[in-house]
């Protein structure tokens, strides 16, 4: 486990179908991406989203990125949290599998698991046509 310090970011901010999430994640970094350059905002991370509550059918999920300063942009934070993380190889449609191993490995620990997760994309269809290849860290 490690502690995580609290993160201001720059985000959109939707309850989302399953089913739209990438179309949602496409249309959020770009509007977030254009509003922090809009705004001289500095970005300090790569782009994450935040999921709250356990997913159904639609979920409450944020995107964005972590930022140094605010300027306009609307912003949230990411907690301050002891968490377990994990990068995930692969490509999305198999995150699952790497989420339900994470959670064996929290309540192996003793732990109960939070209903807040989120996910930094280090590497994904932006910047690697190979999704044997992408990379997202699980929080």
């Amino acid at each position: 486990m490690l502690h995580i310090p609290e993160q201001q970011t720059a985000v959109l901010r939707e309850r989302v179908p399953m089913a739209a999430l990438t179309e949602f994640f496409g249309r959020a970094f770009a509007a977030v991406a254009a509003e922090t350059e809009a705004q001289n905002v500095q970005l300090a991370g790569p782009p994450f989203a935040l999921y709250r509550g356990t997913p159904t059918q639609t979920i409450d999920v944020e995107a964005g990125f972590p930022i140094a300063g605010t300027g306009n942009v609307v912003t949230s934070t990411l907690p301050e949290v002891d968490a377990f993380e994990t990068i995930h190889a692969g490509a999305y449609d198999t995150l699952n599998r790497t989420y339900a191993a994470l959670q064996e490995q929290i309540k192996a620990a003793g732990r109960t698991p939070l209903d807040t997760m989120w996910e930094y994309y280090l590497t994904g269809p932006s910047t690697e046509a190979d999704p044997l290849k992408w990379q997202t860290r699980i929080v």
